[in-house]
Order: C-alpha cells, then sequence, then structure tokens
C-alpha cells in the first residue's frame, strides 16, 4: 500500500528542467548551459511564471508574424493564396460571412447562405460579437476585416496570456513545464486561425482552481469553457473516475454544480429568446459532413464510398463509449491513482481522433493537456512535429484542390498526413497509459509527490479499486524497469 504521508518540502521545490530533462539540458546550451548550483530561480522579478508568459507572448506574436502575407493580401486576392503561404484563418472570412460587417445580432439575425444563424457557441459568439464591436466603422470591407482580424488577435493574445500563467502554476513545483505550450510550433501556427483559444484559457483556468482544492470555482469556469466549446465538458468523465476511486464523490458534484450553472447562466437567455439560432451549434455538429483531417474521410477517400453524417455519428459515438469504458477500467485498475492531467489528456485525445474533423486549430485542446500529463521535451516536441506537418500539409492539399494547375499537395501525401498526425496522437496517448501503468516512469511523480493537478484528490486514500489495484503487494512496476516511487517519498 502506498505511504500517503507527506513529507515536508525540499529546499529547493522548482524542479529545473535542465537537470530533469535529456533535451533540455542540451537545448540550453544555446544561452549558456544548464542552471548552475548557485543559481536562484524565483527570485527577482523574471520569476519562472513571468518568464513562461513572456515566452508565451513572443511566441504568440511570431504566429501574428507569420500570418502578416494573408493579412497584407493573401485573404483578400486570389483563391489559393492564403492555403499556399499556410496563413489561411477564419477570423477575417466570417466577419463577413456572417453578418458582422452588416451588425446583425447572432443567433437573433438570420445570415445568408447555407446557415441561417451562427454556428458557434454563445460565449464564443459573445467574444466575436464583442470584437464587432471594437471594429470601427468607415473603411472598405478589407480594411474592416484586418481590423477584426487584428482586434481579435489582441483579445485572443489575453487568453494565451492566461493560459501560460495557469500551466505553469497547475503543478506548483514545475513551473517551467508552463515552457512546452509558450514553444510549441503548433501554439504559434494555430493561435490566431479561429476562436479556440478561450476555451483553452479556460479550461487551464478551472484545471488550476482544481488543483488548488476549490471544485465549485473550477465547475465554474468548466461550464464557461463548455459555453465557448463543446470539449472542455469531456473532462467531467476523468474527474468522476478519480472522485469514485478517491470517495471524493461530493467534491464531483459540487463541480458539476458550478459547471450546470455557469453554462446555463450563459446559454438560457439565449435559449430562451432565440432558439432556432442557439440550436444552430448542435444542428450544425450532428448535419456536419465528414470532414478534414478525420480518420473518417481518410476511410471514405481510399473505399470510394462517402460516409453519411449520421453514420460517422454512430461509429464516433460508440468509438468514445469504448473509449469512456477503457478510461474507467484503466482509472479503477491502475496501480495507483491515475493524475488528472493524464487522464483529462487521454480523454479530449480520444475525442479528437474520432471527430468528423479535425481542423489545424484542434491541436490547441491538447497542448496544455500535454504538457501537464507527460512533462518530456523528446516526446512532446515529437508529437509537435507530426501537428506541424499536418498544418502544412492541409493548406497545400487546398490549393491543390482549388487551383487549375494542380500546385499543392496531392490526395495520396494528405492522406499520409492524415495518418502521422493519428499516429502522433496515439503513440503520446500511450506513453502517458504506460506512465498510468508503470508509475515509476512518471516524471512528475518521482519527486515523490501524488497528484499536483489533483486537488482534493492529492495524496487521498483509495475507497475503490478494481483489478490489479485491489491486490495488495503487487509491484507497481516491473523490476529493473523504473525506478519505484512511493507518494510522499521523495526519489534519492
Amino acid at each position: 500500500m502506498p505511504s500517503l504521508q507527506k513529507t515536508s518540502p525540499p529546499r529547493d521545490p522548482v524542479v529545473r528542467p535542465t537537470h530533469a530533462d535529456d533535451v533540455a539540458a542540451r537545448s540550453s546550451e544555446l544561452i549558456g548551459g544548464p542552471a548552475g548550483r548557485r543559481a536562484a530561480p524565483g527570485r527577482g522579478w523574471l520569476t519562472p511564471v513571468r518568464t513562461v508568459v513572456l515566452v508565451t507572448l513572443g511566441m504568440y506574436a511570431l504566429g501574428m508574424v507569420q500570418k502578416l502575407p494573408c493579412y497584407n493580401w493573401a485573404w483578400f486576392q486570389g483563391s489559393t493564396s492564403q492555403y499556399t503561404h499556410a496563413c489561411y484563418s477564419d477570423i477575417p472570412h466570417l466577419f463577413s460571412g456572417r453578418g458582422f460587417a452588416e451588425g446583425l445580432v447572432p443567433y437573433f439575425d438570420r445570415i445568408g447562405g447555407d446557415i441561417p444563424f451562427l454556428e458557434y457557441p454563445v460565449l464564443t459568439g459573445l467574444f466575436m460579437e464583442v470584437a464587432a464591436w471594437l471594429t470601427p466603422d468607415g473603411a472598405d470591407l478589407t480594411g474592416r476585416q484586418q481590423t477584426y482580424w487584428m482586434v481579435n488577435a489582441g483579445l485572443l493574445m489575453v487568453c494565451a496570456a492566461v493560459l501560460a500563467v495557469c500551466v505553469a502554476r497547475t503543478h506548483r513545483t514545475r513551473p517551467w513545464d508552463g515552457l512546452l505550450v509558450a514553444l510549441a510550433p503548433a501554439f504559434a501556427l494555430t493561435a490566431t486561425i479561429n476562436w479556440d483559444l478561450l476555451a483553452v484559457a479556460l479550461t487551464a483556468a478551472a484545471m488550476l482552481l482544481w488543483s488548488r482544492s476549490r471544485p465549485f470555482g473550477a465547475g465554474v469556469l468548466l461550464g464557461l469553457a463548455t459555453a465557448a466549446k463543446f470539449y472542455p465538458a469531456l473532462l467531467l468523465l476523468p474527474l468522476f473516475l478519480l472522485c469514485w476511486r478517491a470517495g471524493r464523490l461530493r467534491a464531483f458534484g459540487t463541480t458539476v454544480l458550478g459547471a450546470a450553472g455557469a453554462w446555463l447562466l450563459v446559454n438560457l437567455p439565449v435559449m430562451l429568446t432565440a432558439p432556432e439560432g442557439w440550436r444552430q451549434f448542435y444542428v450544425f455538429s450532428t448535419e456536419r459532413n465528414v470532414d478534414y483531417g478525420s480518420v473518417w474521410l481518410l476511410i471514405s477517400q481510399n473505399t470510394g464510398n462517402p460516409i453519411p453524417p449520421d453514420t460517422a455519428n454512430r461509429w464516433a459515438l460508440l468509438l468514445m463509449l469504448l473509449a469512456a469504458l477503457g478510461l474507467a477500467y484503466l482509472t479503477l485498475t491502475a496501480p495507483r491513482r491515475p493524475r488528472f492531467a493524464q487522464l483529462a489528456f487521454l480523454v479530449v485525445a480520444a475525442f479528437v481522433l474520432v471527430n468528423k474533423v479535425y481542423s489545424p486549430q484542434y491541436v490547441l485542446w491538447l497542448i496544455p493537456l500535454a504538457a501537464l500529463a507527460r512533462p518530456r521535451w523528446r516526446d512532446f516536441l515529437v508529437w509537435q512535429a507530426c501537428e506541424v506537418l499536418y498544418f502544412l500539409a492541409i493548406w497545400l492539399y487546398l490549393a491543390y484542390g482549388a487551383s487549375g494547375n494542380k500546385q499543392g499537395l496531392p490526395t495520396d501525401g494528405y492522406q499520409f498526413a492524415i495518418v502521422l498526425h493519428v499516429l502522433g496522437t496515439l503513440w503520446l496517448c500511450a506513453l502517458v497509459v504506460r506512465d498510468i501503468l508503470e508509475p515509476g516512469r512518471d516524471d512528475v511523480r518521482r519527486g515523490g509527490v501524488d497528484d499536483p493537478s489533483g486537488g482534493v484528490l492529492d495524496g487521498a486514500a483509495d475507497a475503490f479499486v478494481a483489478g490489479r489495484a485491489a491486490r495488495p503487494g503487487l509491484p507497481a512496476e516491473p523490476d529493473g524497469q523504473a525506478p519505484r516511487v512511493e507518494w510522499g517519498v521523495p526519489e534519492k
């Protein structure tokens, strides 16, 4: 039975990545090498959290620079320029395409085209509308689209800063893991494609509050995040499973209460006054055809048989149910209770893999979860390389289909990029599962802690276990593979 006794914190509790990670140590030679024995981290103005925020904002700014060819002309001229420059963004196109340029009110006013109302959740729609209010009238449409993108980029930069702070502070002794988010290439490339950073930042803030044993506040932020994007609701599943195993279902109920209340507070006014417009997000998600980046598109293209939306929905739901059952089995039978961030990453990754579409910006959902679930630079960068290649492939594939001379990436090349994205995500999932089954391999736990993102779960005794976890005295990991680490016993 693992020891639950907590020891006094070590003299220097902050884990230095240049001491704990070989890739970080070698990379640090560019700035003078690993931190020395006399280094005093956390003293002075430039604390680890502030450093992470500054690096995040710097990378975000580089991502904005990468969009300059489109900002200057490619969004507005030619059919393929925004694809060949890999700088596409939904933001300027939806400014005119969803009625914001004409002053239409989302969910209440009909818009032209195949989609009668705005197809985004309510909080994201409010974010879009606020940015439209901040976009001045008077200029030509192109100038207003440029301003609208810039306003949104400024607001999303605030979300990026919040995300950096929350990830850096979730694991108290590992603030430098936030650099995984800050330096993620896919973060810089996709941050301003759409409005996903709003939900990502709210989700990270919810996880921070949960780690501080504030279940109601965490639930409120999780409800707001779900009002901006659907995927944050998935985090309730790992919370339920972990609270079940730890006998902390009251804390879970408090979180659900906060989440439901916050979600209703945002949605109910629109639900009651503009029900048809409010339903558009759910109707669109249900009726949407199999689209770019999904395994369903891969199957459809290789078989020559288009997959109807209803069929894809049923299979995706079935696969998610199987993933949920697998997650429950893993949670209840693991030798030690998994960490919250590990299960959060696994459930969102499963949703991404079975979804009918994989837009390039969806990688933002996984980046902070991956940084908290498995903070290893080599593995993180290998996965990021797969995502960057997919990012380039989707635009070149769209250029190939839109150009008359077929310049770009043909179907076979794009299918290879989809496979690479899927395999990269599955590979990272496999590593997280291995860490759960063999806790001695988990870098976060090697310092003798249980679950720094677990809040009320951190160090709690198990109330219900099954399978292997229910058999006392069984080693947590095979001999000779990794050092065994007990909760509350620092690594020697």
